[in-house]
């Protein structure tokens, strides 16, 4: 049996958006996807500034990504223009934002396949299809904006779904604006759900169709979870009292970062 095709994309992935995400998507779907990411010095050196989050924090998030299967960094890179001897790339895909004659003909001299995904290619915001269940878990719901996800929404699923199965149901785009203000979400309801169902520790990420702080309760009452997680933050709204009217077990966890990496607040981030 022939081995998987290696695709690699490369790049800074300072500040992971939705058409980054994409990239990563549809890459994977050529075969196993390693991301080559450029540490601090070599984005500054090539950019002029130094990037927005540090090199842990941006492994971090990639590494949670359900698409990519390793992340390994450029070390000693001096170009975004060509990729180690020693990566043995099959493929190299690239977003036509990024691309270049450079990165051509340093694919072509290697006898690397080059792909360029197009804008049209990436447009819209696929639903993520729902990760397999193990059998006995219990299933786990968490609500929310998620409006800039960051490094600690991805922690607090990691830390949630060592519970069990974790479902996400953003807010939709009327509820979040009703609970806010104007200027609430930056983003789309579809988009917002991609993000979140792109990372590995989501099972399934839904939009919610109720009102209020409670604006979920028809999906939990449909999925039946055993347990609702919410971080401090969002312990509010009647939640508490919801699950105990409804036999779900209530489990608030802290808002800790992953180990080495700093806080982070989607306000601050916002700048709201």
């Amino acid at each position: 049996m022939a081995s998987p095709t290696q695709v690699v994309v490369s790049g800074g992935f300072d500040d992971l958006k939705s058409r980054d995400l994409r990239l990563l998507e549809e890459a994977s779907k050529r075969g196993e996807l390693t991301v080559l990411l450029w540490p601090d010095a070599t984005l500054q050196k090539l950019t002029g500034k130094a990037p927005k989050f540090p090199l842990a924090e941006r492994r971090y998030f990639l590494n949670a990504v359900r698409y990519v299967s390793r992340v390994v960094e450029a070390e000693g890179a001096n170009s975004f223009d060509t990729l180690p001897k020693n990566l043995r790339a099959g493929l190299w895909a690239d977003d036509e934002l990024t691309t270049g004659p450079a990165r051509e003909k340093f694919a072509a001299d290697n006898k690397i396949a080059y792909r360029i995904f197009t804008a049209d290619e990436l447009q819209g915001f696929p639903e993520p299809p729902t990760m397999p269940s193990t059998p006995g878990r219990k299933k786990i719901i968490a609500t929310g904006c998620y409006d800039w996800f960051h490094s600690g929404h991805v922690r607090f699923c990691e830390e949630v779904s060592a519970h069990g199965d974790l479902y996400v149901i953003v807010g939709h785009d009327a509820n979040i604006r009703l609970l806010k203000g104007e200027g609430h979400p930056l983003l789309s309801q579809a988009e917002r759900r991609y993000v979140v169902g792109s990372i590995k520790y989501v099972k399934q990420a839904l939009i919610s169709s109720g009102e209020g702080w409670l604006d979920a309760d028809p999906e939990i009452k449909r999925i039946k979870p055993d347990i609702y997680a919410v971080n401090e933050d969002g312990d509010k709204g009647g939640k508490r009292e919801y699950c105990e009217k409804l036999g779900i077990e209530y489990l608030v966890l802290k808002r800790t970062p992953a180990p080495g990496l700093p806080k982070r607040s989607s306000t601050d981030l916002r700048g709201f």
